[in-house]
């Protein structure tokens, strides 16, 4: 069982750096070393758990998830869901974005269907930020909710492995 986490957001806006938290906290628990703003992780990828970091997520990144059994998406929410860590299933569906330079993760799963004939099984983890501002530390709250979803991710990876 194949598994990529991806996180993305922008880690220069506090609170939605949550998702380069959430893989730098899973690279911890793996010894690999974490990633810097400017890395994305594409350089590493092979392994049973693989990480990457992205601003945004973009058509390309198709051809990476037909490659796994399961992906997990991992962003910042504002406030959009009542609860610390929403967690919801994901499946293709195409449609329009919200916003036209940023690709929703049921349509990267549509097209990873669609181009490939893959589909991995996918959630979304968006964790609650509390701070926009510039700056690149995390509020307290949204970094309890960063440990929360490291240790969920590392607990259903290692079971998903036979560990």
């Amino acid at each position: 069982m194949r598994t990529l986490v991806i996180g993305y957001g922008n880690p220069s806006r506090r609170d939605d750096g949550i998702g380069l938290a959430v893989v730098n906290g899973l690279r911890k628990r793996l010894g690999r070393a974490p990633l810097d703003e400017g890395a994305d992780g594409f350089d590493e990828l092979g392994q049973a758990l693989d990480t990457l970091f992205l601003q945004q997520l973009a058509p390309e990144l198709a051809e990476t998830l037909a490659d796994y059994d399961q992906v997990f998406f991992v962003d910042a929410h504002a406030g959009n869901y009542p609860e610390l860590v929403h967690r919801e299933p994901m499946q293709a569906l195409a449609g329009p974005s919200f916003v036209s330079h940023h690709m929703k993760p049921a349509m990267l799963l549509a097209l990873t269907a669609q181009l490939y004939g893959a589909r991995p099984v996918a959630e979304l983890l968006s964790v609650r930020g509390f701070d926009f501002d510039f700056g690149s530390t995390l509020s307290p709250a949204s970094a309890a909710g960063v440990a929360q979803v490291v240790g969920e991710l590392w607990h259903i990876a290692h079971n998903d492995a036979g560990h």
